[in-house]
């Protein structure tokens, strides 16, 4: 075994930090075989806790019924409206299922089961935990009384409380994107929740047909008002529209005034007027002008009118005979000359006829002139009437706008009368219809098995909570450990040499050489103190002898080897390993002394079989020579020096740095050839720390799995001149059965059972 070079001091500031590796998988296993005792032991609570829940919790069962909303199911009394959009058929089948959830719809149900008399349903079976909170309940209510109810108050009491549990066992909930709600119910009785189940069903579709009918009849009443008031409107609107007319003079027949009717003649006949007038004055005007041009022109221009019945005959006969004449005298004329007397007496005849003819023509001219006048009188004396009659019809217009106003008036109010009387009569229809807008199509039954708690479940789950309840405690013990556990531990904390495992020790230890070697006398030494003596061949005994070959091999070179037994908290089992290290040192023929060091609280002293009366107080302060101090195992020759403490010394310090100390281990080292001081603790006691200067070497003794590794790590870091001098650590009171879980795979820690044939392990050890 070789000895660094560079002082432990200087070494523990480089110490690897663990926490500073990445997590591998080997890691993450270690972890779980260390911890699987603490799962499993949670995994096994979680189950024992499981079936103590379905123990001690009622069994509840459900029975479901399913409601369809169908509005075809009122179509042959309704007018069929639209479907709904997808938001309104949403929002619709909520609110229905609100209704069911109602506290109105449980008042009802729990009235018509009569639930508020049931008292194996308004105090059910309840779990631990519930019989918990009702006895809390119970507590407070007696600090909290209230007056005595009535009975009709304790009675709405009764029912409120049976409305509540309906609404807390009661769930309604929408299948899907159906138009089903399934309503479901849970009590601790199978036939109580399917009647209750049924029940609400009954109710819902019985809710349904009230609401309607009370809508209705409510709406039936208020147009019943609202009719009444509406025909006392609409009538009066038409007496005023009546009674404005007559006002007014606004009389009309087949749906018009008179007055329009008579305008509309006048305007016709004005028109017929101006045309006879035009027509007139056409004729006059082309008569004149014939008259106008003379005799001759004339009865050359004559136009024989038609319209002129006698004029017209006369005028036709003169003008014929005055053609004929003129063509009789032209013939004369052409065959005996102008000058021949016929000729002469029919040209005296042609004009008596022009003149004639003249003469009817202006008569006719004259006819015409009058016929002119009289038309032109009469479209005057019509266009005078019109005028007049249309004054008459602007004013009787401005009263007709009022009169158009007060009808519209009275035809609004009829229109609506007419409205609200047909809503009566469809409201008045609708209230006797006895078909509610919904039906149920799956109906409930009473429930066969319980469906809470379920068995599987709630052990599944118990198990995994358990198992995550464990795996939290796991992982909560890993995150605490801060204490040594390998020889990785110590070399990774401390930089240090790591000196071997102490096993656990029990109170019965056998001697395995009591049969060869007869003891003279009651050793001086207990047996816990002896381990390595009657066990030799122990691993106890062979960790002890790996110290000496280390302090051997550190120290050689020196005839008597001091070395000192440490460690940094109480009751860590430094003296024990003192002890044994000594008498295994003496029983294999080293002079041994073993000095008893702790001289505040000399443990070892107090173990022996024999209580001096004298010790290493006493050779310090020189009232008795060492010698006279020495206890001596007659077995192993094992010589010690005692503490003997009769009052408590408040200057041990001073006592063990003193040269009286100093002189008596001078001395001792002349006749020993290891001198093994149990020093106290370290830390707040400052002995060891004053005594380290006379010490070869340092043996540090931790607990396993108790001693923190920064505590240790921390103390020799203050404590350089004892650092320095550390031989190496003994990891004492190992659970060699657990040593395996927290040593790396492939570690050495997981084959020391390999190595089992080669110990003979004292009794009370721990595997």
């Amino acid at each position: 075994m070789h000895q660094k070079s560079f002082p432990l001091s200087s070494r523990l500031s480089v110490a690897a930090d663990d926490t500073d590796r990445f997590i591998d998988l080997e890691r993450l296993a270690a972890i779980a075989l260390r911890q699987a005792r603490v799962v499993a032991i949670g995994a096994g609570i979680g189950l024992a806790l499981g079936a103590a829940y379905l123990v001690f919790t009622p069994g509840e069962y459900t029975a479901a019924t399913r409601i369809l909303l169908d509005d075809s199911l009122t179509k042959f009394a309704e007018d069929k409206s639209p479907a709904p959009a997808a938001m309104q058929a949403d929002a619709m089948i909520s609110s229905e299922v609100e209704i069911l959830k109602s506290a109105r719809l449980a008042r009802t149900v729990a009235i018509a089961q009569k639930l508020q008399d049931n008292d194996a349903f308004l105090n059910p079976p309840s779990s631990p935990l519930g019989w918990l909170r009702n006895q809390m309940k119970t507590v407070t209510g007696l600090f909290s009384s209230g007056p005595e109810l009535s009975p009709e108050a304790a009675e709405n009491a009764r029912i409120g409380k049976a409305s509540a549990l309906l609404q807390g066992g009661l769930n309604a909930e929408r299948v899907g994107r159906s138009y089903v709600i399934e309503v479901s119910f849970r009590a601790n009785d199978r036939q109580l929740a399917g009647s209750i189940a049924r029940a609400y069903a009954d109710a819902y579709l019985s809710d349904q047909l009230d609401a309607n009918f009370d809508a209705t009849q409510r709406a039936t009443v208020w147009l019943q008002g609202r009719l009444a008031e509406l025909r006392g409107s609409s009538q009066a609107a038409a007496m005023e529209v009546e009674r404005f007319r007559a006002e007014q003079g606004l009389t009309s027949a087949r749906g018009q005034l008179i007055s329009e009717q008579q305008l509309s003649d006048l305007n016709s006949q004005l028109i017929v007027a101006q045309a006879d007038t035009a027509n007139a004055l056409a004729r006059y005007n082309q008569f004149k002008a014939i008259v106008d041009g003379g005799p001759e022109n004339a009865v050359k221009n004559a136009t024989i009118p038609t319209d002129k019945g006698a004029n017209s005959a006369v005028i036709n006969d003169l003008k014929a005979r005055y053609l004929g004449v003129s063509k009789r005298e032209q013939e004369i004329t052409a065959r005996f000359g102008e000058g021949h007397a016929q000729a002469v007496a029919l040209r005296r005849e042609q004009a008596d006829l022009a003149q004639q003819i003249f003469q009817e023509l202006q008569q006719l001219t004259e006819s015409y002139r009058n016929e002119y006048e009289v038309a032109k009188s009469r479209e005057t004396s019509l266009r005078n009437n019109v005028g007049q009659m249309a004054g008459q019809s602007s004013e009787a217009g401005q009263s007709l706008v009022q009169l158009r106003e007060l009808e519209q008036k009275s035809a609004a109010l009829s229109s609506l009368y007419q409205t609200f009387l047909a809503r009566h009569e469809e409201a008045s229809q609708q209230r006797s219809f006895p078909i509610a807008k919904a039906r149920v199509i799956s109906e409930a039954g009473d429930p066969v098995s319980p469906s809470s708690p379920r068995k599987a479940l709630v052990l599944g789950l118990s198990l995994v909570l358990g198992l995550f309840g464990g795996a939290a405690a796991g992982a909560l013990r890993e995150f605490r450990e801060r204490f040594f556990r390998t020889g990785d531990d110590v070399r990774t904390a401390l930089d240090a040499n790591f000196l071997g495992y102490l096993p656990i020790v029990g109170a019965k230890l056998s001697n395995s050489n009591a049969g060869s070697v007869a003891e003279a006398a009651e050793p001086v030494t207990p047996r816990i103190l002896r381990v390595a003596i009657n066990a030799p061949s122990s691993s106890f005994a062979e960790t002890l002898r790996n110290v000496k070959l280390a302090g051997d091999v550190v120290l050689q070179g020196r005839p008597c080897k001091v070395i000192g037994f440490v460690s940094v908290l109480p009751h860590e089992g430094k003296t024990t390993v003192a002890a044994n290290f000594a008498g295994l040192l003496a029983a294999n023929g080293a002079r041994t002394l073993l000095i008893d060091g702790d001289l505040r609280n000399p443990g070892l002293s107090r173990g022996l079989s024999l209580t001096p009366d004298k010790g290493l107080v006493e050779a310090i302060v020189g009232e008795q020579r060492w010698q006279s101090t020495v206890m001596v195992d007659r077995t192993t020759r094992l010589a010690i020096i005692p503490a003997v403490v009769r009052r408590r010394l408040s200057h041990t310090s001073e006592l063990l740095s003193g040269p009286g100390m100093r002189a008596l281990i001078e001395e001792v080292s002349a006749s020993y050839d290891y001198v093994v001081v149990d020093l106290p603790p370290l830390g707040p006691v400052v002995d060891a720390k004053a005594f380290a200067p006379m010490v070869d070497g340092f043996v540090m003794v931790t607990e396993w799995g108790a001693t923190p590794r920064a505590l240790v790590r921390a103390t020799l870091q203050a404590e350089p001149q004892i650092a320095s001098k550390v031989l190496g650590v003994v990891l004492n009171k190992t659970d060699t059965g657990q040593l395996p879980r927290y040593g790396a795979f492939g570690g050495a820690e997981h084959y020391l059972e390999r190595y089992s044939s080669y110990y003979v392990e004292p009794m009370g050890a721990k595997a």
